[in-house]
């Protein structure tokens, strides 16, 4: 398991595990990324939000509350 934001671009995985505060769990599940969720990274650049493909969305991400988000890389 690895963190959201070490995630390579083009890697897909499923969502292990959310931490944080009530607010940033409220959140986040409710653009749909909760445990088992399955995400693609489509973009992963250092100076840049992330760009995630989720449920058939597009999720930009802050690379700060990424670190929260534990991911399950598909190999």
């Amino acid at each position: 398991m690895q963190k959201l934001h070490e995630m390579k671009s083009g890697q897909k995985g499923s969502i292990s595990g959310v931490s944080g505060d009530k607010r940033f769990i409220s959140r986040i599940t409710s653009v749909g990324l909760t445990i088992g969720c399955k995400v693609e990274m489509l973009r992963n650049e250092k100076k840049y939000p992330l760009l995630l493909y989720s449920r058939d969305s597009v999720i930009a991400l802050n690379r700060d509350e990424s670190s929260n988000i534990t991911v399950e890389v598909a190999l």
